[in-house]
């Protein structure tokens, strides 16, 4: 566990040596977020009017924190670099390392990931309070339990982005597979939260693991509730369990194939 927690610190410090380049890339993020304002601006004709039991700055400050997980994640930044692991063979040396490769790229990312969630978080809270002028209600018990949320989010985020690309042991290329993933990320768990969706659909998207990793923390932002907390916190350890176990169980399946085609 020490040489995990090693590799973490270790990313946060080289990543603090381009903070300004970090923080430029947050653009994108406030465009976004622009946009979103505008387009939600539009749909509520009131802004007390509630729709779906949202009301519109519950909405937006709902699309702030899902993007900010988003922002944060750089999932395809992370895919790629996983895939290049595998075309060139560099995965290869990593095997006789004393170190497992699935929890070493989910130490390294998550160490980076944190870091441009702190900065991301900063920004969107900014962005937020200048466009609708509040918060919501937040007590010490709802921040923690937000945090928590988040932290499992992009844990469970990165796993599926490991496992995604980890899947190029057995395709040419599982690119195409994360931005299908992408889109179901944005369609189902970014622009609307689960109670804008078909009450036939509902179920599905909130055991998904895109409820676990997208809307749950959202959810939590713009109404906190104990009992939510905690069926939120078993809904996204188990998939913690269940992502781990499926990258480790792909990863010693693509290892086994390198092996037995004597790569």
């Amino acid at each position: 566990m020490k040489k995990y927690l090693y590799i973490f610190k270790s990313e946060i410090m080289t990543n603090l040596q381009y903070v300004f380049d970090i923080i430029m890339g947050f653009i994108g993020y406030a465009v976004h977020i622009f946009i979103f304002l505008n387009l939600w601006e539009h749909i509520y004709s009131d802004p007390n009017e509630l729709i779906n039991g949202y009301s519109m700055n519950q909405m937006i400050w709902y699309v702030i924190v899902t993007e900010i997980l988003w922002t944060a994640l750089k999932g395809r930044q992370l895919c790629n670099r996983i895939i290049k692991d595998v075309r060139t063979g560099n995965i290869a040396y990593n095997i006789i390392k004393p170190y497992d490769y699935v929890k070493y790229i989910l130490a390294g990312h998550l160490g980076s990931t944190l870091l441009r969630f702190f900065l991301v978080t900063i920004l969107g809270m900014f962005l937020g309070y200048m466009f609708l002028g509040s918060i919501p209600h937040l007590t010490l018990l709802s921040i923690l339990g937000i945090l928590l949320s988040c932290f499992f989010a992009l844990v469970i985020s990165i796993l599926i982005t490991i496992t995604i690309g980890l899947i190029s042991f057995f395709i040419e290329d599982s690119t195409p597979i994360y931005w299908v993933y992408s889109k179901f990320i944005l369609i189902l768990g970014t622009l609307f939260p689960v109670e804008f969706f078909p009450y036939i659909l509902r179920p599905f998207i909130k055991y998904s693991p895109i409820f676990a990793v997208s809307s749950s923390p959202a959810k939590l932002f713009v109404g906190f509730n104990l009992e939510n907390f905690i069926e939120i916190m078993i809904i996204q350890m188990i998939y913690i369990i269940v992502t781990y176990l499926l990258a480790s169980y792909i990863y010693k399946k693509g290892v086994k194939k390198l092996n037995v085609n004597g790569g």
